[in-house]
């Protein structure tokens, strides 16, 4: 049995328990790590201290983590080259779940990637960088209105992805930043593993999808769980979390040298729609933490990731979103055990 299997052996009820990815082999925590901030500031260049973002990667796969989320737009290339510079050669069981669909001009923007020169590019690129022949999920990430989806056809950039696919570098495909009319066209030309959108305290629009892929058994992935590079600020959120009580949750997030989320309690308020979702969610707890990785971040993710197993007992959850990086909502855990409780109420 390699390290990791051995880790997450022993971490399967502290990280949230394990799923399957719908017709694959694939299984992993329902509690994962994005990767995203350990680029440097605005996910552009190195981070200040490389060593210290080697050493988060290494320290939440040690923890039991077995899902990372990345994409090569992030740095861009930066991310997956650490990624690949801590954890190569990848132990068993590690999942890794890239995007394509954008690009990072020197201008530092977000642009659209979505010809099928620019995602046959960017197939190639996540494969270099990572150190990989074939990538195990790539997800195409519609740019939308960036944070959020907007409707319009995807088929001709997924059926490019089916087709790379077909050539052996894809395994599986899945869709970020989507709508439920997308999530359908692109399940009429391919498989769909997974769907990652925006979803927090603020943004619950998802609702219905979330449901409907839960029907279908597949995972939900939300990313900015907290709020994402801005925290969710609200008279009250912080009344709500003086009344479940702040000390749930530890006072980990950060980003940089300053404590962005000074309220920690508010935080794990945020957090609780998310974890209390249903059945098919999973979370990526990485895109919160801090922008430039340090030993107090390796220290936050071990302190954090053993607090999820305590929270679990007690019924809340809270503290799951704030460590690794991406809580999945799974199909398979029983609506009680998830603590769901559903609509805009469920924090009352």
């Amino acid at each position: 049995m390699s390290a990791l299997e051995k880790s997450n052996t022993m971490s399967e009820a502290t990280l949230g328990g394990r799923f399957t990815f719908p017709g694959t082999s694939l299984t992993v925590q329902r509690l994962g790590y994005g990767a995203m901030q350990l680029a440097g500031p605005g996910v552009w260049g190195p981070p200040k201290d490389p060593d210290g973002a080697v050493a988060v990667l290494r320290e939440a796969v040690a923890a039991g983590v077995n899902h990372i989320d990345t994409s090569d737009f992030y740095g861009p290339h930066v991310t997956n080259q650490i990624i690949r510079q801590a954890l190569h050669p990848y132990p068993t069981g590690l999942v890794i779940v890239t995007k394509l669909g954008a690009r990072r001009p020197p201008d530092k923007s977000w642009q659209p990637a979505i010809s099928r020169e620019d995602l046959t590019a960017g197939v190639q690129d996540n494969l270099r960088n990572l150190g990989l022949d074939v990538l195990d999920i790539a997800n195409y990430r519609a740019m939308g209105s960036i944070h959020g989806p907007k409707e319009g056809s995807i088929a001709e950039q997924v059926t490019v992805l089916a087709d790379l696919r077909r050539q052996g570098l894809i395994r599986h495909i899945g869709l970020s930043n989507v709508t439920a009319t997308q999530v359908a066209e692109a399940q009429a030309i391919t498989g769909v593993v997974c769907v990652q959108n925006n979803y927090n305290l603020a943004h619950r629009h998802d609702d219905a999808l979330i449901d409907d892929l839960a029907r279908q058994g597949i995972p939900y992935v939300p990313f900015f769980p907290l709020g994402g590079f801005s925290p969710l600020q609200s008279s009250t959120l912080s009344s709500v979390a003086g009344r479940l009580g702040a000390a749930v949750v530890h006072p980990v997030v950060r980003r940089g040298p300053t404590r962005r989320h000074a309220d920690a309690g508010r935080a794990g308020v945020a957090a609780a729609p998310v974890v209390k979702h249903p059945l098919n969610s999973r979370h990526v707890v990485g895109r919160s933490p801090p922008r430039e990785p340090g030993r107090r971040s390796v220290d936050a993710v071990a302190a954090n990731l053993g607090g999820v197993g305590r929270d679990r007992r007690r019924g809340g959850g809270g503290e799951a979103l704030i460590t690794a990086g991406s809580l999945v909502l799974s199909p398979g855990v029983p609506r009680e055990e998830a603590g769901v409780s559903r609509g805009p109420h469920a924090l009352r």
